[in-house]
C-alpha cells in the first residue's frame, strides 16, 4: 500500500463560525485570521493506492465556480487536483474508488465539471465506484434551512444519476485496511476513512477536527448542525486518538499535514506532535 497527499488548492472561512463559541483570542494562534476576520483552509486529500485500486478520498472544491464564488471564499488554486495527482503518476481516470466524506462543497466539489459543450455537469472520475452515506444523500438532495448553502445540486445529481454510485448504511469495512466510520454531529452521515497502514492507524478527520487548533473538546464549529452530538463524538475519538496514538491526517489545515494527540494530568486534549505523511511511510 501507498499513501500520497493530495493538495487541491486553498480558500477561506469566518474564523469565529470555525471555532464557535471559542474566543478570537484563543483560536487566532494556531489560525490567524486576515482583516476581513477569515482564516486559511487548505483542501487536502489522501489517495491510497492498494494493489490494483486507488482510492481517493474528497476531491476539494473544483474548478466550476464564477469569479464572485472564488473571491467570496478566496479560493486560491495556484496547485489542483489534477497537478497533485500528475505529481504521483496519476489522473482522475486511475482513480477505481472516490470516497466522499460528506456533500459539502468544500470536499465534493472536483467530483464533477461542466462539459465541453457547457450543456451539462458530468462525472469527473469516470472509472471509479463513489461511496456515500445513504442517509447523508438524502439529507443533501432535500437539505435543512441550516445547510443550504452548503449544498450544490451540480455537485449531487450527477453523481446520483450517474450509476457509478455506491449508498451505504453506517459503519463499513471497504478492504482490509479501509474503513470507514460514521459521525452526525457536523451533518448526518458524514463518514471518516480509517487507515491502517503498516503498524500504525491514519484517522482522516474530515470535518471532525478540521485543522491542528480544533483539537481541545469545546472547539466544535458553528457550522455543525448538532453540536452537542460532535461534542459527544469527538470526546470518544480524543480518547482513543491518545490511547491509541492514532495518526490524524487533517483536511483542512493550512500548515500541518497530520499529527497526534495527548492529553495532561487533568485530562484535557490538546494537539501533539505534527508532521507531513512522509514521516508516516
Amino acid at each position: 500500500m501507498n499513501l500520497y497527499t493530495i493538495d487541491t488548492g486553498k480558500f477561506k472561512l469566518d474564523g469565529g463560525a470555525m471555532f464557535g463559541v471559542v474566543p478570537k483570542v484563543i483560536w487566532q494562534k494556531t489560525n490567524p485570521a486576515d482583516d476581513r476576520n477569515l482564516i486559511d483552509m487548505a483542501m487536502r486529500c489522501l489517495l491510497i493506492e492498494d494493489g490494483n485500486r486507488l482510492f481517493l478520498i474528497d476531491n476539494g472544491i473544483g474548478h466550476k465556480y464564477d469569479a464572485k464564488f472564488q473571491g467570496l471564499y478566496a479560493i486560491d488554486h495556484n496547485i489542483t487536483l489534477d497537478a497533485s495527482l500528475a505529481k504521483h503518476g496519476f489522473s482522475r481516470s486511475d482513480v477505481t474508488d472516490l470516497i466522499l466524506t460528506h456533500l459539502h462543497f468544500d470536499h465534493c466539489g472536483g467530483t464533477t465539471y461542466y462539459n465541453a459543450d457547457k450543456n451539462r455537469y458530468e462525472v469527473a472520475f469516470p472509472n471509479a465506484k463513489i461511496y456515500l452515506q445513504k442517509d447523508h444523500l438524502a439529507l443533501a438532495q432535500k437539505p435543512n434551512a441550516r445547510e443550504k448553502a452548503s449544498f450544490f445540486k451540480e455537485n449531487i445529481e450527477p453523481v446520483a444519476e450517474s450509476g457509478q454510485l455506491t449508498l451505504l448504511e453506517g459503519n463499513t469495512q471497504l478492504t482490509d485496511a479501509i474503513s470507514l466510520e460514521v459521525v452526525n454531529g457536523h451533518t448526518i452521515g458524514q463518514q471518516l476513512p480509517v487507515i491502517r497502514y503498516k503498524d500504525k492507524t491514519i484517522l482522516y478527520a474530515a470535518d471532525l477536527f478540521p485543522t491542528y487548533g480544533h483539537i481541545p473538546l469545546p472547539y466544535v464549529m458553528g457550522y455543525d448542525t448538532q453540536p452537542l452530538v460532535t461534542l459527544d463524538e469527538r470526546a470518544g475519538y480524543l480518547k482513543r486518538l491518545s490511547d491509541e496514538n492514532t495518526i490524524l491526517f487533517y483536511e483542512h489545515d493550512p500548515y500541518n499535514e497530520c499529527g497526534l494527540v495527548k492529553i495532561d494530568e487533568k485530562g484535557r486534549y490538546s494537539s501533539g506532535e505534527t508532521f507531513p505523511l512522509t514521516n508516516v511511510l
